[in-house]
């Protein structure tokens, strides 16, 4: 119970003390909450799988199977940002891989994306992730999170990146944070959700907004 409060208090000091921090930048919201307006799917063959349902964003439906790795993307692009949002990740794991992310700094092949991933899922939790160029980058820290995350639930993703510096915040706890030492990979791109072919997953999305450093 010590534990847990003591960890309850420190993510309420780094929430206050991010809020003072970005308190002079503006953060503008990527929904609407009622259509996909400012967003595209990457493989029009999958519009099937995105729609806006009671005001959040989803893409499948935790009982059809997905074929392949489906993405929505954002039409603007983004270099140095802090991207919010809560999301809840939900499906069959009998049925195959249950994953998904949050794509950024990425760019859109035709039918994928490439590009950083900050990963959602069991086993993924916390990690980034260079979808379709390098793999794993770096694993999320869970000894602290793994008392706050919900699984089945909602949860909040925060994504930062400032030049080279990545960092990812899950339920306010850092999971990680990762340097590019790569001068050739793209500091600039799109965000967008994915989500994971193999399993009959869900992916949902409320209140995404971005504040641009």
């Amino acid at each position: 119970m010590k534990v847990t409060r003591f960890l309850l208090l420190a993510v309420c000091s780094l929430c206050v003390a991010q809020d003072r921090l970005f308190a002079q930048s503006t953060s503008v919201s990527l929904f609407d909450g009622r259509t996909l307006n400012g967003w595209e799917v990457v493989d029009p063959a999958d519009s099937k799988y995105w729609k806006v349902s009671d005001s959040v964003i989803t893409g499948g439906d935790g009982v059809t199977a997905i074929p392949k790795n489906t993405y929505l993307r954002t039409v603007k692009e983004y270099e140095d940002f802090e991207f919010r949002c809560l999301f809840r990740l939900t499906g069959d794991e009998s049925t195959g891989m249950i994953n998904s992310g949050i794509q950024y700094r990425s760019t859109d092949s035709g039918t994928d994306m490439i590009g950083y991933q900050a990963d959602i899922g069991n086993g993924y939790w916390g990690d980034i992730y260079d979808e379709h160029r390098r793999g794993k980058l770096v694993g999320g820290d869970l000894a602290a999170l793994r008392f706050l995350l919900k699984e089945n639930g909602w949860n909040s993703y925060i994504v930062r990146v400032k030049g080279d510096l990545h960092e990812l915040y899950i339920n306010g706890i850092k999971a990680c944070e990762y340097v590019e030492k790569d001068p050739d990979v793209p500091r600039k791109g799109v965000i967008a959700i994915q989500l994971h072919g193999g399993g009959a997953a869900k992916i949902e999305l409320r209140n995404p907004t971005i504040t641009e450093l």
